[in-house]
């Protein structure tokens, strides 16, 4: 089954590899053990198939098969992990964006933090120079429709008759990729990626579906995919927890064409290797925050090799899809923080003290309710809430704590909620009694967590030093991001931070001196 299916969880395959010239022998001897064939891996003598143990154990005697391998399960790490700073279901935020200036990108937009952390803002006539590279995006898809995406260059993509068409996105997770390597530099609207210049050209195979995992079988087939389409760099937020021979041997056949592949490391927060980040043919990427501090989700070991932002990273989703919160109590505006499954609408009542939400209190019906962070989860903070009669609920940060992205858990609330910083609750504690303001409203984007978010960072700036240089090989790019890396943590190179936080501008000046040479 797809990963575009409605199935919520993988069924077992297996990955049967064939000798040269076996092809129709192995079909049959595929068919003789009641198998299913589901994919035809392209580029390699391989196919994944649904069958049983004992009948992967019989194909491994036939004379026709050079080996049978578990068909390893891939997911979105953000997926995998289901990842939360907290129990209750938040994750801090550090500054998403800030205003243009009007001198490097056109006012009225966003700019992410992490473009300016990797220097992305500092290479010279950078618009003229990218058209010559091509990234390849292996994700859920990409939103053509979204306003900051549809004028960004040229943009190829796959068909799959499992997960549909590339150019619409039912996860939300490859169109906020997609978004840091290339949202547009246009007038007034959304934010800029690493290559906003509309001149780069991607190309895009959707293996993810609403569900967010695929299987190796599929990535080795999506890699491929990328090859055949030109694709000078490969772009991966995606992980698993067992290597594949078969996805090695893509890789490795890749590497040797002169193609940079790039994953996730995974977000368990563990020394526990992933794949496809694990082959030494790929780069395994960690993440950061905005104060350059290793992301505590960020899996760590020995083989991650570059670290960029992968905390609140604010980019494209599909359009409508993310929320966006407003808030005024009194005469004070402020900046509240997104509630996940919140009720989408404006309110306006009266603020009160609900304390920690931890019980229902008929003192608060008809008003908005001011609770503190603690004790039980946010869904059963804003549902207790709700069930006393509130109209409208804001949960501001505990002991000091500041911005902070929370969720419900799950849909069905039909009240607006949102986050606030410690000190901003604190502000509105003096506040109790005011009018208080709440809308909730939808948006075209969002700030997501992970190394999901750092490995698109990586990527782009592989293709936006590359374009400078593309007399370069993929192996001189990645010696020269290495090398010009911003060292961070422990001297040296470290299983948090691989060689340190990836600099554009750093990794060209080494290439201007040096010329391709490692």
């Amino acid at each position: 089954m797809a990963a575009g299916s409605a199935s919520a969880a993988p069924s077992p395959r297996f990955i049967v590899g064939f000798k040269a010239g076996a092809a129709d022998k192995a079909n049959a001897a595929v068919i003789r053990e009641r198998g299913n064939v589901k994919r035809k891996i392209g580029g390699m003598n391989a196919m994944s198939v649904e069958l049983s143990a004992a009948a992967a154990e019989a194909l491994r005697t036939d004379p026709n098969i050079a080996y049978v391998e578990a068909d390893a399960v891939r997911f979105i790490p953000e997926m995998e992990m289901q990842v939360a700073a907290a129990g209750d279901g938040g994750i801090d935020m550090s500054p998403a964006a800030n205003p243009s200036s009007g001198k490097e990108y056109f006012l009225g937009q966003r700019v992410p933090y992490g473009i300016s952390m990797v220097q992305a803002d500092q290479l010279p006539n950078g618009a003229s120079r990218s058209g010559n590279r091509t990234i390849c995006i292996i994700d859920s898809g990409y939103d053509r429709a979204h306003e900051d995406l549809n004028n960004n260059g040229t943009v190829t993509g796959e068909y799959d008759s499992g997960t549909g068409w590339w150019n619409t996105d039912e996860n939300s997770h490859g169109t906020h990729v997609a978004g840091t390597i290339a949202a547009q530099n246009n007038n007034g609207v959304g934010v800029v990626g690493v290559l906003p210049a509309s001149q780069l050209r991607l190309h895009i195979v959707k293996v993810f579906g609403a569900a967010g995992w695929a299987y190796s079988s599929e990535l080795a087939d999506a890699a491929n995919k990328c090859a055949a389409a030109g694709a000078n760099i490969i772009s991966m937020s995606l992980s698993g927890p067992a290597p594949s021979m078969t996805e090695q041997a893509a890789f490795d056949a890749l590497a040797a064409k002169g193609i940079l592949s790039i994953a996730a490391a995974s977000n368990a927060g563990t020394p526990a290797m992933r794949w496809p980040a694990g082959y030494a043919s790929v780069v395994s990427v960690g993440a950061l925050d905005s104060n350059k501090q290793w992301a505590t989700f960020s899996n760590y070991n020995a083989k991650v090799e570059l670290s960029a932002p992968g905390v609140n990273v604010l980019s494209t989703v599909p359009m409508n899809t993310a929320t966006a919160s407003e808030l005024k109590v009194g005469a004070t505006t402020y900046a509240p923080g997104p509630m996940t499954f919140s009720a989408r609408a404006t309110r306006t009542a009266p603020l009160a003290d609900f304390g920690l939400g931890t019980s229902v209190n008929a003192a608060v019906a008809g008003k908005v309710c001011l609770i503190e962070r603690g004790a039980i989860s946010f869904g059963a903070k804003v549902a207790n809430c709700e069930a006393s009669g509130g109209v409208g609920a804001i949960v501001y940060n505990s002991l000091g704590g500041g911005s902070f992205a929370g969720t419900l858990g799950a849909p069905g609330s039909t009240i607006p909620s949102m986050t606030a910083s410690a000190a901003e609750g604190a502000a509105m504690k003096a506040q109790l009694g005011q009018s208080a303001t709440l809308t909730v409203r939808g948006d075209h984007y969002a700030g997501f967590n992970g190394t999901s978010m750092a490995t698109p960072h990586v990527a782009a700036v592989a293709g936006l030093v590359w374009s400078y240089f593309p007399m370069c090989s993929a192996d001189q790019i990645r010696t020269a991001l290495g090398a010009t890396a911003e060292d961070l943590g422990t001297p040296g190179r470290d299983v948090k931070y691989g060689f340190g936080l990836v600099r554009a501008k750093a990794a060209y000046d080494y290439l201007a001196a040096n010329h391709c040479k490692n």
